[in-house]
């Protein structure tokens, strides 16, 4: 030991603090779980483009839907106010497609069997789960900018609409997301069940039913703009953000042991 002129013992450099570390490690962490999940997201997203299954499936499936619509209000003539009941056929059309959507998201996984590869990697499955999931949205959200002018177009262009229309993209936002995200656990636990596209409609539709009715009290009251009943439109709105932050955060929660059943 080095010892000063006066013979005494040199003092020793001090220890670095012991939480440096693990708020290193923590760090190190985040970082990993945020590459992971870009990795995912970016995974599917070039699937989709380079394939175009999902999108091109979901548009012409709305477009039929409308096709639909418009052959039953064409029998009807000018005898119903379409703008009425406007947001219950905008809603069904959203809900059917994104069945269609949501019963793909996996397919590429299980028929290439890349989900079992991805489930041995030190990955975890809220991250999977989160990567799904927003690219269920950007999906939907895509075909929402595709579907909607046009539901606009075929029914909606020569009715009288109110000032308060344009509010019917937050109806849209809070309830795409919350279809995307219970949508995605859903999915992941009808993969390898026999008739999985009839049990995931099962499932689904009950299990959303409060934020697909919140929403279509949210949609239709800023089609009609009755003076004195846009509070209705509010509180629609905050039971359907309610609803997805407790249904995504339980979608969170379980997904690890829905995708490891």
């Amino acid at each position: 030991m080095a010892r000063t002129p006066n013979n005494q013992p040199k003092a020793r450099c001090a220890e670095p603090p012991t939480s440096a570390a693990p708020r290193s490690s923590a760090a190190r962490r985040r970082a990993s779980s945020w590459q992971q999940y870009r990795a995912l997201l970016a995974k599917d997203l070039r699937q989709e483009i380079r394939t175009r299954e999902m999108l091109t499936s979901m548009v012409v499936y709305a477009l039929l839907v409308l096709t639909v619509y418009g052959a039953a209000l064409a029998q009807v003539g000018d005898r119903l106010q379409v703008v009425s009941f406007a947001g219950g056929l905008l809603w069904a059309l959203i809900v059917f497609t994104s069945l269609l959507g949501l019963n793909r998201s996996f397919a590429h996984e299980t028929e290439s069997s890349c989900l079992e590869g991805i489930l041995l990697a030190p990955v975890d499955r809220a991250v999977i789960f989160l990567a799904k999931a927003t690219a269920n949205l950007i999906f939907l959200a895509v075909v929402e900018c595709i579907t909607v002018p046009l539901f606009f177009l075929f029914f909606l262009s020569g009715a009288e609409l109110a000032a308060t229309t344009p509010y019917i993209v937050l109806p849209l936002i809070v309830g795409t997301i919350g279809v995307a995200g219970v949508g995605t656990l859903l999915a992941t636990m009808t993969i390898d069940t026999r008739g999985r596209d009839v049990l995931l409609a099962i499932l689904l539709i009950p299990v959303i039913f409060p934020l697909l009715y919140a929403c279509v009290s949210a949609t239709s009251v800023a089609f009609m703009g009755v003076e004195g009943t846009f509070g209705t439109f509010w509180t629609s709105l905050a039971v359907a953000a309610a609803y997805d932050v407790v249904m995504i955060a339980a979608a969170w929660g379980l997904y690890e042991f829905a995708v490891e059943g």
